[in-house]
């Protein structure tokens, strides 16, 4: 079945040069790689002093695992026929750009060894149970978009890639410092887990109808458009509530009050979905919630570390 053409898809482009390389890495996911990174390592530094040298390569290896995912992603959703080149919001390196398929899939791998071999590093400077970790998220990669059961096709891709991208990386950041895992990380975590949660919420809003169309499962469609809008609002909600939790029982400082600067975006990110239909009119939203976790991390990575020095 070929999809209806609307007006609205004049604004989807080619990209030509440097740029299908920048936008097959789909570079506004990326925060969900660097931002538990920079937060596991701050927290750390409370702890005592940190290595930096492990910090780059942690923070080298979260982005291209996360890159390769999203690789794997537009791979696989263009052999299943689910992406053409009148579709909005992905890299469009395949449908749109003339990469090949099986280069976009090489590259994926190519990244994963680069991120193994970074991984190695990290493992002979801190554990090397680190290593069965890096493998499980690896997979967790591969198998969000491939495999006979994508786990992007379920209602439970926002609980993996927050777990693994948010949870799990901030985890391991710390862990790697500090050769120890505390409930105080932990419960920093959640905040970031749900966020980058949001991020894919966010993605499964836009892309509902024709997800629906194709036989996903998302939890945006399980709930319908309203009621995502809604459970996207509660995620921010509940993210801004459990920092004031964390305040509350000494785990953060007043400082990690900072990331209520960012409410406004989070505002605008809910906003932007009401009443729109195309997808191409709720990229902005998607955009926005992507910024949202950009500048809650950063600033509770701020807080953290304002806190440390006074």
């Amino acid at each position: 079945m070929q999809p209806q053409t609307s007006p609205h898809l004049s604004s989807v482009n080619k990209e030509t040069g440097w740029k299908v390389w920048w936008m097959l890495l789909r570079p506004h996911t990326l925060s969900a790689a660097f931002i538990p990174v920079t937060i596991g390592t701050v927290i750390a530094l409370h702890e005592g002093s940190i290595k930096l040298s492990l910090f780059i390569a942690m923070l080298i290896a979260s982005i291209l695992i996360q890159a390769a995912t999203n690789m794997f992603n537009e791979y696989f959703d263009y052999k299943r026929g689910l992406d053409t080149e009148a579709s909005v919001g992905i890299g469009g390196a395949i449908v749109r750009n003339g990469i090949k398929a099986k280069t976009v899939l090489k590259l994926a791998f190519a990244f994963f060894l680069v991120a193994t071999l970074i991984g190695i590093y990290i493992c002979f400077m801190s554990s090397w149970w680190i290593a069965a970790v890096g493998v499980i998220c690896m997979l967790a990669g591969y198998f969000y978009t491939g495999g006979p059961i994508p786990i992007a096709y379920t209602p439970f891709g926002e609980i993996v890639a927050g777990f693994f991208m948010g949870n799990v990386i901030v985890l391991i950041a710390y862990y790697i410092q500090t050769q120890t895992i505390t409930g105080k990380v932990f419960l920093i975590s959640i905040p970031i887990a749900i966020l980058v949660g949001a991020i894919l919420t966010a993605n499964n809003i836009r892309d509902l109808d024709g997800d629906k169309e194709n036989g996903r499962k998302t939890l945006a469609i399980l709930l319908g458009k309203r009621n995502s809008i809604i459970f996207l609002a509660g995620m921010f909600i509940t993210s801004y509530l459990i920092i004031f939790v964390l305040l509350f029982i000494g785990f953060t400082s007043f400082w990690s009050l900072l990331v209520l600067l960012s409410i406004p975006k989070a505002y605008s990110a809910v906003k932007q979905f009401i009443g729109k239909t195309q997808p191409i009119e709720m990229m902005p939203a998607m955009k926005a919630t992507a910024q949202t976790n950009i500048q809650f991390g950063f600033l509770l990575a701020l807080g953290l570390l304002i806190s440390h020095f006074i």
